[in-house]
C-alpha cells in the first residue's frame, strides 16, 4: 500500500506557530488606554535605592534580559507574569516599572494603575537608566549590560 507523504505535509510555519503558541505565558495584559493617570518618571528623579515597602523598582524585561544586567536592589518580574504575581507587590508603597526603553513598563504601569497601585512609568528604561551612569548588575553582582 503506497502513502502519499505529500498529504501528511505540515507546513513548518504550522510547527512553528503551534510551538510559539505552547511558550507563550497565560496571563497577558490587554492594551488599555493611551496612558492617562499613570506618572512619568525620569531616571535623575529616581530615589538613589529602593527598598520596599517604600519604594520598589519593579523590572518587567524577559529573563535574559534580567540575567545580563539590572538595577541592584529591583524585583522581577516579567511582563507576562505581572497579573498572576500581584500578590508580591505592595500597593502601599511607591513602584517604579522599568523596561529596557519604557514601552512595556507604559503598559505594566497601565495595569498596575487600573488596579489600584500606585505605579509610576520609568521613562527611557533601562537604557536611560544605564545613561544616566546608575549601577547595572548581573545576578553575582558581576557589572552587568543593557
Amino acid at each position: 500500500m503506497w502513502i502519499n507523504l505529500w498529504k501528511l505535509w505540515i507546513p513548518l510555519s504550522s510547527w512553528f506557530a503551534a510551538i510559539v503558541h505552547v511558550r507563550r505565558p497565560h496571563a497577558k495584559i490587554e492594551p488599555m488606554d493611551d496612558g492617562a493617570g499613570v506618572t512619568q518618571a525620569d531616571v535623575t528623579g529616581l530615589p538613589q535605592s529602593f527598598q520596599a515597602p517604600a519604594a520598589t523598582l519593579l523590572d518587567v524585561r524577559e529573563h535574559d534580559e534580567w540575567q545580563r544586567g539590572h538595577a541592584p536592589d529591583a524585583l522581577h518580574i516579567p511582563m507576562g507574569e505581572v497579573p498572576s504575581r500581584l500578590d508580591e507587590l505592595d500597593r502601599d508603597g511607591q513602584l517604579y516599572v522599568i523596561c529596557h526603553v519604557g514601552g512595556r513598563s507604559q503598559r505594566v504601569a497601565q495595569f498596575l494603575h487600573a488596579n489600584g497601585y500606585p505605579a509610576v512609568n520609568v521613562s527611557g528604561g533601562m537604557l536611560a537608566w544605564a545613561a544616566a551612569g546608575r549601577p547595572v548588575i548581573t545576578d553575582d553582582g558581576r557589572p552587568g549590560t543593557v
